[in-house]
């Protein structure tokens, strides 16, 4: 989960308050015939119960503590820019050995303990030197790689008819195919180090969306890869986490306004005539216009999904999941989720 913002700690706590009042003097015929069945002082098991629960409220409550992880290695994907970029600068920050993966912006990211190379994850080539370059960048090799943080990943949108099969490919050939690329040839570096690996999948991971089918395709996938290589790693002693980052339009800057009527006007020029017909350009216009509105959505603040990332590489025990996102949208995220057909 992401740091505990005030408005959230106040709301949790009063919730809680109130549930715990309820549960301690709401029911005290139960508890009280509960404790007499095991030969306890009646008043005695209510007053520990709502002890004990208080302390729980004031544990979830509390920010996460820092942990003493320090001077590991770790590689990162997709550093040219968005979380990627901003992960490897927290990261070095930190005190860790960064190999920062970019596709086109090498040379930005270049200082003492940061290691940029070329690395584009549709390439099993470029992938097989990436693990050459960090294997000689380790030094002692028996130590293995600390944490691999799967963070590349591109995204566009359009209408089921109105897309083409090669924009799936192309979607799911970063996103899926280049996770588990990147994954399959770091794992024995990460295994020798009983490390972690960190996947960015997002809340598209877990709900579908209208005009998003490309992005939700590949990320449900990524979800679907890193809960059984989970299964697996146990084994080995390595952490599997997936990270869910919500409503980050503006944060991530990856579907700008240009951007947005660009891909808008090839995709209803490339539409079939008969799609044309059936949908008409106006209903067309109004989905555009709707993308368009989600440009500066969200969150702009990275820190919640960096800290978040961050305690998946550094906390004995992470999370299976972190959802990093605003606290106002969860219940609508929560909802679509589990209720997809709502």
């Amino acid at each position: 989960m992401a740091s505990t913002s005030w408005v959230r700690v106040v709301l949790l706590v009063s919730f809680s308050v109130l549930l715990t009042l309820a549960l301690g003097f709401g029911l005290p015929a139960v508890l009280n015939l509960a404790a007499g069945c095991f030969g306890f002082a009646e008043k005695s098991v209510t007053e520990c119960i709502v002890f004990v629960y208080l302390v729980f409220v004031a544990y979830v409550a509390m920010p996460r503590v820092p942990r003493g992880v320090k001077n590991k290695a770790v590689f990162i994907t997709g550093c040219d820019s968005g979380y990627g970029k901003a992960l490897a600068k927290h990261l070095h920050k930190l005190g860790f050995t960064v190999f920062a993966g970019c596709l086109l912006k090498v040379n930005e990211l270049k200082c003492d303990r940061m290691n940029v190379l070329q690395l584009d994850v549709r390439s099993e080539e470029q992938v097989t030197k990436a693990v050459e370059y960090v294997q000689e960048g380790l030094g002692d090799k028996a130590t293995g790689l600390w944490a691999l943080v799967n963070n590349a990943g591109i995204s566009t949108f359009g209408e089921v008819e109105f897309t083409s099969m090669d924009t799936y490919k192309q979607v799911s050939e970063v996103n899926l195919w280049g996770t588990i690329r990147v994954t399959k040839a770091f794992l024995p570096l990460v295994r020798r180090a009983k490390g972690r690996v960190v996947n960015l999948a997002g809340v598209y991971g877990r709900m579908g969306c209208v005009l998003r089918s490309q992005l939700c395709v590949s990320k449900y996938g990524v979800e679907a890869f890193s809960d059984c290589l989970r299964y697996e790693m146990r084994l080995w002693g390595v952490k599997v986490s997936i990270v869910e980052a919500g409503s980050l339009a503006g944060a991530k800057g990856n579907l700008a306004r240009d951007t947005v009527s660009a891909t808008a006007n090839k995709l209803w020029h490339e539409a079939a005539a008969p799609v044309k017909e059936d949908y008409g350009k106006a209903h067309f216009d109004q989905q555009m216009a709707l993308v368009r509105s989600g440009c500066t959505a969200g969150d702009r603040d990275v820190r919640p999904v960096l800290d978040d990332i961050t305690d998946a590489i550094v906390s004995k025990r992470p999370y299976t999941r972190y959802n990093p996102m605003d606290f106002w949208p969860r219940p609508g995220h929560f909802k679509r989720s589990l209720l997809p057909f709502s």
